[in-house]
């Protein structure tokens, strides 16, 4: 799906993604580390004082052990709550290296990631558009302050994937700078219900920045997670 003045090139992506804070796991075992130290000092110290008291308790009128047990459980209870949140953190390491491991192999692949904003290089800017049904589409396109540049009317199969490129021209003929430029897609069948459609841009990985969790991956100088991608294209 084309404009009619449109060219076919390598499609560039754009589009921003929130960076995510980064990882709190080292902190995290930090905490687990100093509070295992503190229970443990704390229950000896327990020990000693249990064991003083019964070792010079009246033989006569011996001590009540039923508190004394019950802090031996909660002492327990805490042990074995520190230990599993020690096993949690390692398995949230070993799934952020996971992810580290997947991200890496996406650089230098073209991927399809969900997005509406391309960059006009070269009076190229390229969509892919997933039409679920055969369906009138309604396009229009916006440069980066909101201002409507473009609006076009098209007949689309059903299917998923199908470029749609713009050589840059707006309505009026000007041909509009390179820039980034969001489409909006809208379209009904032909018993004029809505049909969704949904859309996306693609672009060559260049780098995955590893100290952001989840790792971010960049395309096209812009940034998105490993789960915004759709698919791998090569």
């Amino acid at each position: 799906m084309t404009t009619p003045a449109a060219t076919t090139a390598s499609p560039i992506v754009s589009g921003t993604t929130t960076l995510p804070a980064s990882s709190s796991s080292s902190a995290t075992a930090g905490t687990n580390a100093l509070a295992s130290q503190q229970i443990a000092g704390n229950f000896q110290s327990f020990l000693q004082l249990l064991t003083t008291q019964l070792q010079n308790q009246n033989p006569l009128d011996p001590l009540d052990t039923n508190q004394f047990t019950q802090q031996l459980v909660e002492f327990a209870g805490v042990q074995q709550q520190l230990n599993t949140n020690s096993q949690l953190t390692t398995l949230v390491s070993l799934q952020q290296t996971a992810q580290s491991t997947q991200a890496l192999t996406f650089v230098g692949k073209t991927a399809v990631v969900k997005g509406d904003t391309a960059a006009l290089t070269n009076s190229t800017a390229t969509w892919d558009l997933n039409v679920p049904n055969n369906a009138t589409v309604n396009v229009s396109i916006a440069n980066s302050s909101g201002q409507t540049v473009f609006t076009g009317k098209y007949s689309a199969t059903a299917g998923n994937n199908q470029p749609f490129t713009w050589n840059g021209q707006g309505t009026d003929g000007t041909q509009w700078p390179a820039g980034q430029y969001k489409l909006t897609a809208t379209a009904t069948d032909s018993s004029g219900n809505s049909v969704g459609i949904t859309t996306a841009v693609q672009g060559v990985v260049s780098s995955v920045d590893l100290t952001q969790s989840p790792p971010l991956l960049t395309i096209s100088g812009q940034t998105y997670t490993v789960n915004q991608i759709q698919s791998i294209t090569n």
